[in-house]
């Protein structure tokens, strides 16, 4: 749509009447005779504001350097904090070279006078009036330099001279700390017309009048030959270590006259406009020529690139309708463009979900939505091929604007996610026949410890047998002791079968299917196997699980295996490499989060060394000569199939060395406790040690 756009915009160019052109030329030097002159008079004033603007703008930044310079000059005096015969030297020697620096005084902390030197260029300048009253701006001037331990200016003030003259001067206090005490402070009293001169000379300001002014307007300083005419002035702020001063300059000259700019003026813009008419005219010519040959390579190229994508791409305006689909897109559903631009609904919308579809789209499409950046996440669905076929897609969209912004429809990327999807189930039922070879290869390891394990309720049953025999040749006996000997014996039959049910389940495989089970009822499946190597080994057995246990979304089996390896792991570790007394396996529930359950297997070995535990979850790899080297990677892949995570920490178990292995499985959604029972759990007293 937006390419057709293009190209009659190109066409309506191509049709527009040349003749358009030089109506503009005929009209603007119908008009330009009047409005030269006024624009030339205008330009010419413009030009006399601009140096204004620039020669205030140097000045100002000249004495703003100037000031700079005469502070680190005064400075320069309080350095090593000199005696006061060196400082009587030095300031002495700074006055015969700077103008600008009237009077040098060296002043203790309570802005008493200790010394005292007059400009020897300049005479004295407190000759008609004395310092002391007029030192109400120097105070307020080295109070501030004293809150602020930093040079100040005070506000300019008027000192009378000879012959009915006066002086605009300023105070400079610089504050003078030794090791944070406050020895004194130095006063330098500046000339306003001195800085100021200095300032202008620098630049040769010959056509301006340079004065320094109050706010009202109150000329403190003036520079320059001539008097200002009152038409072109600028004014500048100088921005000094004290109150701001304001500069102004002032045009020596008038308006600019009118009979010498204006024939050159008219002749001159004659030819420019004449020259840019023509200027226009060739530019045009070649900018549609432009315009055409861009529009075509652009055109080709996205052609070129749209038909080279493997990526399905799909435009829908504002109604939901398919406005553009590219062949890569047609090759995944099998139709045509024809057969799905402009049809309601698609036809690669399987037939069971054109409902559903189309309220998602409705919900997609809302007009009320403003925030169109939220549009742009990826959703996955299924479309249906022309065969019949249904298929996984992933889709992508974004807005879809046209050339002046506004929002027309959008524009959505499709992937073919089937392969990807058929990946995926090939790699979980992978991860299954090594989970059940996995516990294949444990059970066989605790063959023996079932052997041992069987023999005792068998020997029971054995006992209580023989001593039923005996019960029944015995015709005086009562038939209650006959039936408690052969409860025993079913109870020790029971538990024969328990253990065995256990084995079963293990090894016994299944499709992976989550449901919603309770944290005790998984370690409790586990704890028989669990039980058989921790007596083989003389461990003690410890399990805290808060009451009521909170409820995990697994696969019971995978998430059983996980415990058994990571117990198995725990009592191996231990084995022969801790006292038998301190032997302890500690199993552990907590509600962490309202969404999440953590089970930590804590044992006391001597933990894991850092160059195992940089490659502890890789596959194959294994510290025992006899294990797989499956057991840990197999148990990190099943814990992520759930959602969780595991890891393991040494230092977890401070109490007594060792290692925690921990990992988390989700809570079923219709329960999601409130906060207050993950802290509820934390606080709750473990259960009774089991062994």
């Amino acid at each position: 749509m937006t390419d057709l756009s293009s190209l009659l915009d190109i066409r309506r160019l191509r049709r527009r009447p040349r003749w358009l052109l030089w109506v503009a030329l005929v009209a603007l030097l119908a008009v330009a005779q009047t409005w030269l002159v006024r624009l030339t008079l205008e330009h010419e004033s413009n030009r006399a504001q601009d140096r204004a603007e620039s020669v205030a703008s140097a000045v100002a930044s000249e004495m703003r350097r100037a000031t700079q310079r005469a502070v680190q000059a005064a400075q320069s005096l309080t350095w090593n904090d000199p005696p006061l015969a060196q400082w009587h030297y030095d300031a002495e020697a700074m006055l015969k070279q700077r103008r600008e620096m009237l009077r040098l005084e060296w002043r203790d902390a309570a802005l008493k006078t200790l010394d005292a030197l007059d400009s020897p260029l300049e005479g004295a300048v407190f000759a008609q009036m004395r310092r002391s009253d007029q030192e109400v701006e120097m105070q307020a001037a080295c109070a501030l330099a004293l809150r602020t331990s930093s040079p100040v200016l005070s506000r300019s003030y008027f000192v009378p001279q000879q012959a009915g003259h006066g002086l605009e001067v300023l105070d400079l206090c610089i504050p003078t700390q030794v090791q944070g005490e406050l020895k004194g402070f130095v006063v330098a009293t500046l000339s306003l017309p001195s800085l100021l001169d200095s300032a202008v000379q620098s630049f040769g300001v010959t056509e301006h009048e340079v004065s320094l002014v109050e706010a009202d307007g109150t000329r403190l300083a003036r520079s320059g030959a001539q008097r200002g005419t009152g038409i072109y002035q600028a004014t500048r702020l100088v921005d000094v270590a004290g109150p701001p001063l304001l500069l102004r300059a002032d045009a020596v000259y008038g308006r600019p006259g009118l009979i010498p700019n204006l024939t050159t003026a008219l002749v001159l813009g004659l030819s420019l406009v004449l020259f840019a008419l023509v200027v226009l005219l060739a530019r045009d010519v070649r900018r549609r020529a432009r315009a055409e040959l861009a529009l075509a390579d652009a055109l080709a190229f996205r052609r070129a690139m749209e038909d080279s994508l493997v990526t399905g791409l799909r435009a829908r305006d504002r109604q939901g309708r398919v406005t553009y689909v590219n062949p890569a897109f047609c090759d995944m559903v099998g139709f045509s463009a024809e057969e799905i631009i402009g049809q309601t609904p698609p036809p690669y919308w399987p037939p069971e979900h054109v409902e559903e579809y189309q309220r998602r789209q409705a919900d997609r499409l809302n007009p009320e939505v403003t925030d169109l950046a939220t549009q742009r996440q990826g959703f996955e669905t299924l479309f249906i091929r022309k065969s019949g076929e249904r298929f996984p897609v992933m889709i992508y969209e974004a807005p879809l604007l046209d050339r002046v912004g506004h929002h027309a429809g959008w524009m959505s990327a499709a992937l073919d996610v089937s392969e990807q999807r058929r990946m995926e189930e090939r790699s979980r039922q992978q991860q299954e026949r090594l989970a059940a070879a996995a516990r294949l290869a444990s059970v066989g390891e605790m063959a023996t410890l079932l052997s041992h394990e069987l023999n005792q309720p068998l020997a029971a049953i054995a006992s209580y047998a023989t001593g039923s025999l005996n019960l029944l040749d015995d015709p005086d006996m009562p038939p209650s002791m006959i039936k408690q000997a052969l409860e025993r014996i079913a109870e020790q039959a029971e538990r024969a079968g328990r253990v065995i049910k256990s084995v079963h389940g293990l090894v016994r495989r299944r499709e992976q299917a989550k449901e919603p089970i309770t944290a005790d009822l998984l370690i409790e499946s586990v704890m028989p196997l669990v039980r058989l190597q921790a007596r083989k080994t003389g461990t003690r057995l410890e399990v805290q699980c808060p009451k009521p246990a909170p409820r995990v979304l697994a696969d019971r089996t995978m998430v059983e295996q996980v415990l058994l390896n990571l117990t198995r792991n725990g009592l191996q570790a231990m084995d022969g490499k801790v006292d038998v007394t301190e032997r302890v396996l500690l199993l552990r529930v907590t509600q962490t989060h309202e969404r999440w359950v953590r089970f930590a297997v804590i044992d006391r070995g001597p933990g894991i060394a850092p160059e195992v535990a940089a490659k502890l979850f890789t596959p194959f790899f294994t510290t025992r000569e006899e294990g797989m080297g499956l057991g840990l990677s197999l148990c990190r892949t099943v814990i992520e199939q759930h959602g969780g995570a595991l890891d393991f920490d040494t230092a977890a178990a401070a109490d007594g060395g060792g290692c925690e292995f921990r990992f988390t499985l989700p809570v079923p959604e219709p329960q999601r406790p409130s906060p207050a029972l993950a802290t509820a759990t934390d606080s709750q007293p473990p259960e009774e040690p089991r062994s």
